[in-house]
């Protein structure tokens, strides 16, 4: 399979369904070999069959992007697999809408965890392979909820600006 990113190895995170799956299989679809990973391992296995199935290359591996020591094994597993991470996208996410007055603060904290810490262990597994090849392209999936706000998403809306601003410093680091 030829396509524009034939040869490039792409990690996607939160890739079992929806917005991670789509992208997955339009990567996947333009030559990628994706690393693939989710909490769970049943979504996975079926969007790795369905790449494959269209002539990709794809590795499934089950990780928790709120573990340290997850996100390093996914990396390392990945570049094992494939010889680099060129891409990461940085995809996992959770909602607990719920309006402010309303919400407990370990709902607060959950939401803010799995965005911004998720991305922040990701992005840090993923970044060293990535330097030592000195190429990559990392990407946040972000929301409007984040620059306009929406009702019931306070910690939401929180985790995905601080994401834009983790991401507009990145780019100045690199």
């Amino acid at each position: 399979m030829t396509g524009r990113l034939t040869g490039k190895t792409a990690w996607i995170t939160g890739a079992g369904r929806g917005i991670g799956r789509s992208i997955a299989l339009a990567m996947a679809a333009e030559g990628a070999n994706l690393g693939l990973s989710s909490r769970t391992s049943a979504e996975l296995e079926t969007v790795a069959d369905e790449a494959r199935a269209a002539g990709g290359q794809a590795l499934a591996v089950v990780a928790d992007a709120m573990s340290l020591a997850s996100t390093l094994a996914a990396a390392e597993a990945i570049a094992a697999g494939f010889g680099a991470i060129d891409i990461l996208v940085n995809n996992a996410g959770i909602l607990r809408d719920k309006s402010f007055k309303n919400m407990t603060l370990d709902e607060w904290d959950l939401v803010i965890d799995v965005h911004l810490r998720g991305t922040a262990y990701v992005t840090h597994a993923a970044w060293p392979i990535m330097y030592n090849k000195n190429y990559g392209r990392i990407v946040f999936t972000s929301s409007t909820s984040g620059i306009f706000g929406n009702f019931g998403q306070t910690n939401y809306a929180a985790a995905k600006m601080a994401m834009v601003g983790f991401m507009n410093a990145l780019a100045i680091e690199e």
